[in-house]
This record gives C-alpha cells, sequence and structure tokens, in this order.
C-alpha cells in the first residue's frame, strides 16, 4: 500500500473519475475525505465501494466555490482523520453548458471561473496550513487547456489552462516547503462529462484518432493520481500532465 496511515482530500469525488480517485487512494491505504456538491446518492455509493474494498472514508457536501463550505471540508476532516492532509486532489469543475461568446454573460464568465479555477485556489490555500514536507496536491486540468477545447467550451478551456499555469506557479512556492503540485490533463475518457457534452459521433472521432484507438477510462486516472499521491513521484513537481491516449503530445 503506496498512501498507508495517510489523508486524502478529494473534492469532486462521489462519480465518475473522481469517485475512482477516492477509491484508488482508499485502496492504497488513505484515510479518504470525499467531497460532493448535489448528489448524496452519489457520495453514499462511493463511501459503499470505498467500504467495501476495505477502505476509511468519510463523505462531506459542499460547494467549493463557497469558503463556508471548504471550512467545513476542512474541520471534517480534521475531526475525522486528525490534523494533517498528505493528499489534495481538486478534481471539482466541469463545463456547465457549451456556449459562444454571443451566448456568454458576466454571470456565464464567472460561474466557470469560480468552479474551475477558483475553487483550485480556494481548496488549496484553505489546505495548506494542514500539508508537511512529503505532500501531495494534484489540480484537474484538461486537455482543453492545451488546445482551447471544443465548440463553445473556450471559458472551460482557459480556466484550465489558468491551473496549468497556476500549478506551475504553486510548485515554485510550495517546493521548498518539501510539497510537490502536479495536474493532469485528461483527454477523451468515458465519463458523464462526455455522455452530457459530447456527441457520440465525436467521440468515435476522437477515440479513432487516438494511437490506441480507444477512449480512456476514469480508473486509468486514478492509477496515475495514486502514483503522484505516493513518494514513488518524490522528484516531480510543476507538471501537467497529459493522459490521453496519445491524442495530442506535451
Amino acid at each position: 500500500m503506496k498512501l498507508k496511515g495517510k489523508t486524502a482530500v478529494v473534492t469532486g469525488g462521489a462519480r465518475d473519475i473522481g469517485r475512482e480517485v477516492a477509491i484508488k487512494l482508499a485502496k492504497e491505504g488513505a484515510n479518504v475525505v470525499v467531497n460532493y456538491y448535489l448528489n448524496q446518492e452519489d457520495g453514499d455509493t462511493t463511501l459503499k465501494l470505498i467500504e467495501e474494498a476495505g477502505g476509511k472514508a468519510i463523505i462531506v457536501q459542499g460547494d467549493m466555490t463557497k469558503q463556508e463550505d471548504i471550512d467545513t471540508l476542512v474541520s471534517e476532516s480534521k475531526k475525522a482523520f486528525g490534523e494533517e492532509v498528505h493528499v489534495l486532489v481538486n478534481v471539482a469543475g466541469g463545463l456547465i453548458a457549451r456556449k459562444t461568446i454571443e451566448e456568454m454573460d458576466v454571470d456565464f464568465f464567472d460561474v466557470m471561473i469560480n468552479v474551475n479555477f477558483k475553487s483550485v485556489f480556494l481548496v488549496t490555500k484553505a489546505f495548506k496550513p494542514l500539508m508537511k514536507s512529503g505532500a501531495s496536491i494534484i489540480n484537474f486540468a484538461s486537455q482543453a487547456g492545451r488546445d482551447g477545447g471544443g465548440p463553445g467550451a473556450a471559458l472551460y478551456a482557459s480556466a484550465k489552462g489558468a491551473v496549468m499555469t497556476y500549478t506551475r506557479g504553486l510548485a515554485k512556492e510550495f517546493g521548498p516547503q518539501g510539497i510537490r503540485v502536479n495536474a493532469l490533463c485528461p483527454g477523451m475518457i468515458a465519463t458523464a462529462f462526455h455522455d452530457t457534452f459530447t456527441k457520440p459521433e465525436v467521440r468515435t472521432n476522437v477515440a479513432n484518432g487516438t494511437p490506441l484507438r480507444r477512449e480512456g477510462k476514469a480508473s486509468e486516472v486514478a492509477d496515475l493520481v495514486a502514483y503522484l499521491a505516493s513518494d514513488e513521484s518524490s522528484f516531480l513537481t510543476g507538471n501537467n500532465i497529459d493522459i490521453n491516449g496519445g491524442l495530442a503530445f506535451s
């Protein structure tokens, strides 16, 4: 077990990639704090799957753009597993809707930036005091942050690009304290995200355009998170790591 006895916090951890990340970290021995936003049933299911796998976890509802909800997440983490957090995984985010610039307004702009970028800032700031040398932060960016995203996803892509740059900056800031910061840039991963926002024919074309000729699995992303969370990746920081089946290279 790579993470035995450690505490990991996963925002947006109740479904899809976040759920697989939470389960994987628990299987590696971590005590996992799983944040969910709206659907308690998703949170309960994730908790059940972790416990069935022999892991320990709690679920905490909260909007990661709201300071009071983040403060609750911190306090519940401390109450359940102690004063130190060894792993923070910022998964929370989303596309919300595809819109052209003509269709957008300032409120939509604020929501997109807050959900995908401000949340990373607020959560990281809140948990940083609980992190010591050897801790690892893993942010979720996107392939869209590299290539500008698909139709109607310019703001989403921009917010994820900001996460990529922020990851580099935090790696420099936190490095002298022994805290590593990396980000993942997933491509076409088979999740509800693409079930909602991507047409089936587009998914097929993108999958066929990868050297591996398929979509990725959420569990494959979780495996990479577990590696970055562990001491096995102790000399990796400031990286934005592509996981897209070879569709696009850094």
